[in-house]
């Protein structure tokens, strides 16, 4: 049985990295809705019926387990998933907890990047009253760097000169952490490094979601064994080009952790 990942394109995959390494002897399949990527730009209700066709057609596969790999797509369709479906669904959100938890002692504020319809939905906006009773977290919408990372853009000039537009007007000596609200925003990860203050941790969910779904597997006792585990890859618009694309993308963040990881 598989593990399925879904996300509206390659920004999921940044969760995949990190459950290959948790987990892995799991089979996995990674789906991505590329008729409709991105997501975080279009009107809610559209983005809710294209999540829902693309999670019937992953639970044609042999699937055991659900990965929402996308915070717009958790924020909006979440409860609905579970509802539907008798395997476990794991959803994700921006870290906005730990985040709070860094910077507090310091009297820092924190910065959340994501797109402008997770920023927009009741969940995110309960998730910073739950976490938040000091008010110190801010909000930035980055609709364009998903756009950027479908496209495969890592030109460093284009990158930079965009992040520096849009931190333009927050003095950064005030923030003590970074969340990266939107599964595609990791790949930017080392050149905001470069653009950051120092003392500023970075910090995305991928981590607590492999978490939580490393522990969702454990209690219903379908954590896997394989000994040539599988990824598969599908997309909503059958393009094979698009599979080459999730293939060199995730190649590309395995790399980027075994250099980090000294492995």
């Amino acid at each position: 049985m598989t593990v399925a990942l879904f996300d509206s394109g390659i920004g999921g995959l940044t969760v995949l990295d990190e459950a290959l390494s948790v987990l892995p002897e799991e089979n996995y399949l990674f789906y991505a809705d590329t008729l409709h990527v991105p997501y975080g730009s279009k009107p809610k209700e559209e983005v809710r019926r294209y999540i829902m066709e693309c999670a019937d057609r992953i639970m044609q596969e042999d699937v055991k387990a659900l990965v929402v790999a996308c915070n717009t797509a958790t924020s909006i369709a979440i409860s609905e998933l579970r509802a539907r479906y008798q395997i476990p669904v794991i959803g994700m959100e921006p870290a906005v907890k730990p985040a709070v938890a860094l910077s507090r002692p310091n009297g820092k504020r924190v910065l959340v990047m994501a797109t402008p319809l997770t920023l927009s939905q009741s969940k995110y906006t309960e998730l910073v009253a739950r976490v938040d009773d000091q008010g110190s977290v801010d909000s930035l919408p980055l609709p364009e760097l998903v756009q950027y990372c479908e496209q495969l853009i890592w030109d460093r000039e284009v990158i930079v000169d965009y992040f520096t537009a849009k931190l333009a007007s927050f003095d950064l000596d005030q923030y003590g952490t970074v969340v990266l609200g939107c599964t595609h925003y990791p790949y930017y990860r080392k050149l905001l490094e470069e653009i950051l203050p120092r003392h500023i941790h970075i910090i995305d969910g991928s981590e607590g979601t492999v978490k939580r779904l490393q522990s969702v597997l454990q209690e219903n006792n379908l954590l896997g064994a394989s000994t040539h585990p599988e990824i598969r890859y599908m997309c909503s618009s059958g393009d094979e080009q698009y599979v080459q694309k999730m293939q060199q993308a995730l190649s590309f963040l395995r790399s980027r952790r075994e250099v980090r990881t000294g492995n």
